[in-house]
């Protein structure tokens, strides 16, 4: 059965970090490009970050230099780290697996003092 399963998230002070994983199975998680995505209550989901399969990166204006998605293809699993962390990254952050149409059930990140 194939399934992305985000870990990772949880409660953090502003300006701190944290390290979200995301594994795949059942798919051939080397032809994907992998995404992260996030919502916030109220709004629409946006993209945070790509990897692509060949390893290329981009990110939205809103978290460059402060994220980092990689990959890790033996291990099928995609990574976001998030330094520098602000209240409006508060959001449930999805994983997407682009060429299989998949996307995970989501990890809360919550900013907050």
């Amino acid at each position: 059965q194939a399934q992305l399963v985000e870990s990772g998230g949880g409660l953090v002070q502003p300006g701190g970090s944290l390290r979200l994983s995301c594994a795949a199975s059942g798919i051939i998680f080397t032809t994907n490009n992998m995404g992260w995505y996030r919502q916030a209550p109220g709004k629409q989901r946006e993209l945070v970050a790509v990897i692509t399969y060949a390893g290329f990166t981009n990110y939205a204006d809103s978290v460059k230099g402060r994220f980092t998605i990689s990959r890790h293809n033996a291990k099928a699993t995609v990574y976001l780290q998030m330094n520098s962390l602000k209240p409006e990254d508060t959001a449930v952050y999805y994983c997407n697996a682009e060429r299989s149409r998949l996307w995970g059930q989501g990890t809360q990140v919550t900013v907050s003092s």
